[in-house]
């Protein structure tokens, strides 16, 4: 869930924490850049301290309201430590202190930090968006780069049986992204594939 920096606000955090409750529903942090015009999808250096503070600012927010699963950095801030040990190292330094999970790609570096720290790392596949060959996600920029509803099926079924990963992800600000979910529920539900809250522990 975003935590009001890069877009939403308080009320609506609050409201979405309640709906959450309502519908037993797990609560993740999102937190991301403080960059609400660009909706915190250009990249933003940042020192150790700061992307630190940043996270921790966000993140106590939310579990000022709400019991917090796990932690996942939005956008560009994801990719940005990603590919950069110290500050996924940061990131985990957050977690650790929340005394929760942190989630990212296998294989990359924010994983690998919450296994350096000792928090329950999360490896999650992205249903929805294309991949390059070195693991990273294609840019937005890119044609093709967002999966049609029948393609984010395909992919979030192949991502559910493979075990290097935890979790899936779907985007909810791209466009069509109710047919995708719809797509994506319908595809694991017909292969007789349940889900879980992930406070149970990686697999």
């Amino acid at each position: 869930m975003g935590c009001g920096v890069h877009a939403g606000s308080a009320t609506e955090v609050v409201a979405t924490v309640r709906r959450c409750r309502e519908l037993g529903v797990e609560v993740g942090a999102h937190p991301g850049y403080d960059d609400r015009p660009n909706f915190g999808r250009l990249e933003i250096e940042l020192s150790v301290d700061e992307l630190a503070d940043l996270v921790r600012f966000q993140v106590g927010a939310l579990a000022a309201v709400a019991p917090i699963a796990y932690i996942k950095a939005h956008g560009a801030l994801y990719h940005y430590c990603q590919s950069r040990p110290p500050m996924a190292d940061a990131l985990a330094l957050v977690a650790r202190e929340f005394e929760t999970g942190l989630m990212g790609q296998p294989g990359f570096e924010i994983v690998a930090a919450a296994e350096r720290a000792g928090v329950p790392a999360f490896r999650e596949g992205f249903a929805d968006r294309a991949y390059l060959p070195d693991g990273n996600l294609m840019p937005r920029s890119q044609s093709g780069a967002v999966l049609p509803p029948e393609q984010a099926a395909e992919q979030a079924l192949r991502f559910a049986r493979e075990e290097r990963f935890d979790t899936i992800c779907l985007h909810g600000d791209s466009p069509g992204a109710p047919q995708v979910a719809r797509a994506i529920r319908e595809a694991l539900k017909a292969e007789g594939i349940g889900t879980r809250h992930l406070k149970t522990g990686p697999r």
